[in-house]
């Protein structure tokens, strides 16, 4: 197992450490990881710089990594320089200069390297600050220019802002017009859903990466199933195919026996002897049986295209149903597999559409108790065991009705539709009796587990954010209030 980085936030990685990450590093891939370790192990900006690098090695992101590596050089190293005198301690003025230099000429010129003109223009006063003395007329000049700078640069960024918002609210209505195309069963729904979701919220760069992992992940899989559903259907149309042109042929095998009959009825009434309508007979007999063998095989040829129609028919289902799991896979959380936070949404939708005044709509928000105590005594796979122990005791515990689902961590969510505030803060009170009566088994060590949780009842029309909001105030009084308890929020 390599080292995640977490010296950074003890101490600084010392020089034996370094020289055994890089002992048994001889080949290029090794090097990457021994050089992300490191970095990862030093103070502060560059220790989280290096957890990125180590995240990017984990997950074999190269671009990623090279990202880093462009923007580790650009603000540590581009304009590192080298025959800089050592400033006086005494000196606060040549202090703040450099530092002022440092700010415009590292930083600042690294965020604005996308833009040439005020990426210049910082370096040029970063220059210039380093050059002048301490006069008033130097540093008046030097000032002018550094606010025209920086209102050059407050003006670029509300643009920048404004055409990223025009960009996303483009691409919504994109998105948007696809849903409204769409079947309402289309797998492709979750999808969008999920992207929308992103979009109408802070654009958070691990949600974004996990949104792209998990969609690539549902996209492998439906392809794969959509794949198996053409070849079904491709398979089925040329069996119906054939089965056609073989009843095309024995129409054709039919219109000749009729003419040949209409002959044999020529031959009846021209026939003078015994013996001439007995060989006439024998001729009709000989092209009724052959009609009638062909007859029969088509009979059993329709039974059986009958049968691998059937069969056919029921592959598709089956795999257009796996089709549609795997596009809820998407809507699922993968350790406890109730709802996560896209598939609890859509939930609240259908539920928010139905609400009433004489059907009220009540949300829980449960807060498992001393989690990261739990987890340091009985680790990883003891906090994930009993996740899923209390999955399982809520579906036992709550109504089919009622929506369960995973917001991170320790914390769920808990939709209950038709159901007052008191019914609900019973409805957890029962819950947490069951809890307190059946602990989860790991290591053959009974682990007890108590939840705080908030329950809100929905206001007319009420949003989803506005709602959660006031059932997480309410978990929060319950954690002060000392724990292991359900608080109603305000009404």
């Amino acid at each position: 197992m390599r080292p995640t980085g977490a010296r950074g936030r003890e101490g600084a990685i010392g020089s034996e450490a370094l020289v055994a990450l890089f002992a048994q590093a001889h080949e290029p891939h090794a090097l990457l990881i021994a050089f992300a370790d490191g970095v990862a192990g030093l103070h502060d900006e560059l220790g989280s710089l290096g957890q990125y690098l180590q995240s990017a090695c984990a997950n074999g992101d190269w671009p990623a990594y090279g990202r880093a590596m462009r923007q580790l050089i650009d603000k540590y190293i581009r304009f590192v320089d080298l025959d800089t005198p050592a400033l006086s301690a005494t000196d606060p003025s040549a202090r703040l200069r450099d530092l002022l230099r440092q700010t415009l000429g590292i930083a600042l010129a690294a965020l604005l390297r996308n833009e040439p003109a005020l990426s210049e223009e910082a370096l040029a006063l970063a220059k210039a600050f380093r050059a002048t003395e301490a006069g008033a007329a130097d540093l008046d000049r030097l000032s002018l220019r550094l606010t025209d700078l920086c209102r050059r640069i407050d003006v670029h960024a509300e643009a920048a802002e404004e055409q990223v918002a025009l960009l996303i609210g483009l691409f919504d209505l994109l998105l948007e017009n696809i849903g409204e195309l769409l079947d309402e069963k289309s797998w492709l729904h979750g999808q969008l859903t999920q992207i929308r979701g992103l979009l109408a919220g802070p654009l958070d760069r691990g949600a974004i990466e996990e949104a792209r992992a998990e969609l690539r992940e549902v996209i492998y899989r439906q392809g794969v199933l959509k794949q198996g559903i053409e070849a079904s259907k491709v398979a089925m149309k040329t069996m119906m195919s054939t089965f056609v042109e073989r009843l095309d042929g024995m129409a054709m095998h039919t219109g000749e026996y009729q003419d040949r009959l209409a002959g044999h009825a020529q031959r009846i009434r021209e026939a003078r002897s015994i013996a001439g309508l007995n060989t006439v007979l024998d001729q009709v007999l000989d092209d009724t049986g052959r009609i009638q063998a062909q007859a029969l095989r088509a009979r059993d040829d329709l039974i059986a295209a009958r049968r691998e129609v059937e069969q056919s028919e029921k592959r598709i289902h089956l795999l257009e149903q796996k089709l549609r799991d795997a596009a809820g896979l998407a809507r699922e959380d993968e350790l406890t597999s109730c709802l996560n936070r896209r598939g609890f949404d859509e939930a609240f939708e259908r539920e928010a559409l139905r609400a009433r005044e004489d059907r009220p709509l009540c949300m829980a928000l449960v807060d498992l108790d001393d989690f990261r105590r739990l987890n340091a005594t009985h680790g990883h796979l003891g906090g994930d065991a009993a996740l899923r122990h209390f999955v399982d005791v809520a579906r036992l515990t709550l109504r089919d009705s009622d929506v369960l689902g995973r917001f991170g961590g320790e914390e769920f969510v808990i939709l209950m539709p038709a159901t007052t505030l008191a019914h609900a803060l019973a409805a957890l009170a029962r819950l947490r009796t069951v809890l307190a009566h059946r602990p989860v088994v790991h290591d053959e060590t009974r682990i007890v587990i108590t939840f705080s949780a908030g329950v809100a009842l929905r206001r007319p029309g009420e949003t989803l954010e506005s709602l959660l909001k006031r059932a997480d105030l309410a978990m929060y009084s319950a954690k002060r209030a000392g724990k292991d308890r359900a608080m109603a929020a305000q009404v």
